[in-house]
Parts: structure tokens; C-alpha cells; sequence
């Protein structure tokens, strides 16, 4: 039967409705300056610190990445300026080199117009990288000749130089 509403369903009906609003109201944050709790004032305290917190490091985080990209800036500068160095390098090197190999081709000459056994004698008192550089400027029989006088040891190590099987140390200087 659908007919009139009753006065107590209408006050019922009322009643939720005045629930809902006052639970709306409750959980809406508030807008009206009423005076926080200490708990709300400690929460609001420190999220302000963590945000304080994250701010500076991102702070700190930009100047890194800043300083990042400053040093590669500079490698790379650095990096142009060795490559547009490096061909004088190279022709400098290549001179220099060219100017060693002429100094031991003389000395191969020297050696090879020497008696052996008198050559021998010298020989054995250059350091080892030199001998190995003349004796490869050498001919082979004057090489020979030479070994052939010089003394066991020190012919051994010269042929296990010559055969690369020897990394030459260069003898010190006292």
C-alpha cells in the first residue's frame, strides 16, 4: 500500500541523512582555523623537515650532476687538444726514432770493421737492449764472429735476446 509516509519513517529517513552530513563533514579537512592537536602540529612538523630534507638534496644532486658534466667538458677539451698534439707528437717521435736506428746502424758499422775479439770485449758491456739493436744491425757472420768471442754467458743471453725469448733488462749504473 502506497499511500502516505509515516511521521516516524520521515523522521528516521531525517535522521540518516543528518549522519551522513555531519560524517562528510568529519573527515573534510578543516577550513575554519580551528586550533590543530599536538599530534596534527608534530605530523605537520615533520613532513615540513622531510620536504626541507628531499629539497636539499636535490640541491646537492643538481651540483653533482653539474660538476659531472663540467669534468666531462673538460676530458673531453682535453681529449681535442691531445689528438690535435698527437701528429707533432708522432712526427717528433718518428724523428727521434729515426735518429736512434741511424746511431745503431754506426755503431753496427764500427762493430763489424773491429776485430771480433776486441769488439767482443766492448760488446759485452753495453746494455743488453743495445747490444740487441747492433747485433740485429749487424751481418750475420760478423754477429757470429763476435759471439764466437764473447764470453758463454754473455753470448747465451744475447742469442736468447736475439731470439726473443729474453725481455732485456739495461744493466744499472753505479
Amino acid at each position: 500500500m502506497i499511500g502516505k509516509p509515516s511521521l516516524l519513517m520521515l523522521t528516521a529517513a531525517t535522521a540518516a541523512l543528518a549522519i551522513v552530513a555531519n560524517a562528510v563533514d568529519a573527515a573534510a579537512p578543516s577550513t575554519k582555523g580551528a586550533p590543530q592537536t599536538r599530534l596534527g602540529s608534530a605530523i605537520e612538523t615533520d613532513l615540513g623537515a622531510r620536504d626541507a630534507s628531499a629539497a636539499q638534496r636535490n640541491r646537492a644532486l643538481d651540483v653533482r650532476e653539474q660538476a659531472a658534466r663540467a669534468a666531462e667538458a673538460r676530458l673531453q677539451a682535453d681529449i681535442a687538444a691531445r689528438q690535435q698534439a698527437s701528429p707533432s707528437a708522432e712526427k717528433a717521435a718518428d724523428a727521434g726514432a729515426e735518429a736512434t736506428g741511424q746511431q745503431y746502424d754506426n755503431l753496427a758499422r764500427i762493430y763489424q770493421a773491429m776485430k771480433p775479439a776486441r769488439a767482443a770485449i766492448i760488446f759485452e758491456q753495453l746494455d743488453m737492449e743495445v747490444q740487441m739493436q747492433v747485433a740485429q744491425r749487424m751481418r750475420e757472420r760478423s754477429t757470429a764472429m763476435i759471439l764466437a768471442a764473447m764470453t758463454p754467458k754473455g753470448a747465451a743471453t744475447l742469442s736468447m735476446a736475439l731470439a726473443h725469448r729474453y725481455v732485456p733488462q739495461t744493466k744499472k749504473k753505479h
